[in-house]
């Protein structure tokens, strides 16, 4: 089992920028992937980001192309999401995942992760 703790969110200006942090720990692996999902109120779970730790392939949502940059220490079992000229829309609360098929690219569909973190709240004000 891997357990997943984000820390880094909070309220910031549009156009401002955040850090968000996912550290993993428990059963760890080496070979894994691991995403970043937001979730607003009344609205679905939406993928942001994702990164496989084996082969450094990443993907990012549409949404978020250009702005967002997913980066990882192995060593250390952390993944960031360094979050740009952040706009209202971005306003969710942050989670990151585990996928530990790591011989795939990384997912984009939530029920493809197997482990959760608590999640973070990023507030963006206009």
């Amino acid at each position: 089992q891997v357990q997943l703790e984000e820390s880094g969110g909070g309220l910031v200006q549009a156009g401002g920028s955040l850090r968000l942090s996912c550290v993993a720990s428990g059963r760890t692996f080496s070979r894994y992937s691991m995403g970043w999902f937001r979730q607003a109120p009344g609205k679905e779970r939406e993928f942001v980001a994702a990164v496989n730790l084996d082969t450094d392939r990443t993907r990012y949502s549409d949404s978020v192309k250009g702005r967002f940059t997913i980066s990882r220490d192995n060593a250390k079992n952390t993944v960031w999401l360094h979050m740009n000229s952040l706009k209202p829309e971005d306003t969710a609360a942050y989670y990151c995942a585990v996928d530990l098929n790591y011989w795939r690219d990384p997912e984009t569909r939530p029920n493809e992760y197997d482990s959760w973190g608590q999640g973070t709240q990023v507030t963006v004000s206009s």
